[in-house]
Formats: C-alpha cells, structure tokens, sequence
C-alpha cells in the first residue's frame, strides 16, 4: 500500500471535468485499487460519483490510496495531477 497527502492545486477544484479526467485516470490502473481518504470517508477514484461526492475545492488537502500493481506509479501520477503538476 501506498498514500501521499496531497494539496488540491487544481484551480476550479474538483469539479466535474477534472473529476472525469481523474476518474479516467484512475481507471488506467486496471490491477490497482485507488482511494481518495478525507477526515470521514474514504472513497473509490474510479467511480463518478463517490468523488463528486467529495466536493473538494482548491486547496483542500486529500490522502492517496493505491494498493497493487504499479502502486507507486498510480500514487505518483495522481497525485501529481491533483497538485497541478499534470494536466
């Protein structure tokens, strides 16, 4: 298992277009489990809806979950486009 904590550096936050590019990044990681954990949940990044749940905006901080194959690569990559990073 890995986790990163991560500032939100998206500027609109995570509101639907990058929560469908997230989500769609996700799911490129067939054989790795990936969860976004706040103070109370813990949520699936691959489904729609648990992460539009969320209702995180810029500057919110948000953990990283990865377990499987390529978990460190996944972690990375996620959580590099949550800081900005990639998009």
């Amino acid at each position: 298992m890995t986790s990163k904590k991560v500032t939100i550096s998206i500027p609109s936050g995570l509101e639907a277009r990058p929560i469908a590019l997230l989500v769609q990044m996700a799911s490129k990681y067939d054989n790795c489990k990936i969860y976004f954990e706040t103070e109370d949940k813990r949520i699936n990044a691959k489904s729609i809806m648990g992460m539009m749940s969320l209702g995180l905006g810029s500057g919110d901080v948000i953990t990283v979950v990865t377990e499987g194959e390529d978990e460190e690569g996944a972690c990375a990559h996620i959580a590099g486009y949550l800081a900005g990073e990639d998009e």
